[in-house]
């Protein structure tokens, strides 16, 4: 880890979002203050940051580490902005050393977080995977997600889209969400393969959570290769802006668990 140079704490008025505030039916707070914009959003679109006893911020891409956490917008801007404005020193209330490599350091954090999610579907009974297991799901359910090798073939990858859209069409469901920004290799690896070109998730619980994890990486890269040439027919694909049911259905507390035995949808 690269060390930057130490923050001092600047005077700031802004109020906070306790993040250990209890309402009266026993519920913490679902809003956290974005360091970077002072916007208060769903944590869930956020990556909390903790800071080590030698006072170093260290991302908290599961939200799970001990002591005050400091929260900013999941995006690569959002990142920026709070490391050249000292948000983090205003966040700690206290000098902070900021790595010089944080951005990458979240960025690799939130990629194996998404991988580490489709390896638990594969140990969970419900990732789809290969070509011809994942075109004959797409006949007969709607696709939650497709996931594509960002060096596979356009010609398998584009009659598994063509097929699982029609289908989703027909029964009237959303078209599947598609990600793309992991090689042959990168996924093999996660499930015990050499490669894995091509796999799927059906719509339920499992999905609806990637989608989440999806969203915050897209913050720092593109979940589709620019370069794919048949780009423009998978953008729609991206996973959009999450509806009030979906917030509902999924909470930070859920993205944190990642236990096979408690995801069976």
């Amino acid at each position: 880890m690269i060390a930057g140079p130490i923050i001092e704490t600047p005077s700031d008025n802004t109020p906070e979002v306790d993040e250990n505030f209890v309402d009266k039916r026993g519920h913490k707070s679902r809003e956290r203050r974005c360091v970077a914009s002072g916007e208060v959003r769903d944590p869930a679109d956020m990556i909390r940051f903790a800071r080590s006893p030698d006072n170093v911020v260290v991302p908290d891409i599961m939200g799970k580490l001990p002591g005050r956490g400091v929260w900013v917008t999941s995006d690569r801007a959002s990142l920026e902005t709070a490391i050249k404005t000292n948000g983090f020193a205003r966040g700690f209330k206290g000098k902070v050393i900021v790595p010089e490599d944080l951005i990458d350091q979240v960025h690799a954090g939130l990629r194996r977080q998404v991988l580490g999610h489709i390896a638990m579907t594969k140990k969970s009974g419900k990732l789809i995977m290969g070509f011809d297991q994942v075109l004959g799901a797409a006949r007969s359910t709607a696709l939650g997600w497709r996931i594509e090798a960002s060096d596979g073939s356009p010609d398998g990858r584009g009659k598994i889209r063509t097929l699982s859209k029609a289908v989703a069409r027909e029964l009237e469901q959303p078209l599947p969400s598609v990600l793309g920004c992991f090689d042959t290799a990168e996924l093999g690896q996660i499930i015990g393969r050499d490669t894995i070109t091509h796999a799927a998730l059906a719509q339920g619980k499992l999905s609806k959570r990637l989608k989440i994890l999806a969203a915050r990486l897209s913050g720092f890269e593109s979940l589709i290769p620019l370069d794919w040439p048949d780009l423009e027919h998978e953008l729609r694909g991206l996973p959009r802006e999450r509806s009030e049911d979906e917030n509902d259905a999924t909470t930070f507390d859920e993205l944190q668990d990642d236990n096979p035995a408690n995801n069976t949808s």
